[in-house]
């Protein structure tokens, strides 16, 4: 992912509110599988990590990545977005060259 492309997308994330909500006990099986789903349906997501959550949110942020196929886009403080390429037939984002 270029540079150009990283700022479009952290542009988008700006207006998109958190869907999925990461607590206490931190990444499981279950989180990963929704934030998954979540990057099958919008290919954009941010995720709040909660105040409870003892776990680096940038660690996360990689580790999540690397389970769900993404890419990390930034994490600021306890948010994380995540972008994933949907399918050609379900591309919703065009990114720049």
């Amino acid at each position: 992912m270029t540079s150009k492309q990283r700022a479009y997308l952290k542009g988008l994330a700006m207006n998109v509110d958190p869907i999925l909500q990461i607590g206490k006990s931190s990444l499981t099986p279950e989180n990963t599988k929704s934030v998954a789903e979540a990057l099958e349906a919008r290919e954009l997501i941010k995720i709040s990590v909660l105040q409870n959550c003892m776990d680096d949110p940038k660690a996360m942020a990689q580790i999540l990545a690397e389970r769900t196929g993404s890419q990390v886009v930034q994490v600021i403080g306890k948010k994380i977005v995540l972008y994933k390429e949907g399918k050609k037939d379900k591309k919703k984002i065009e990114l720049p060259k």
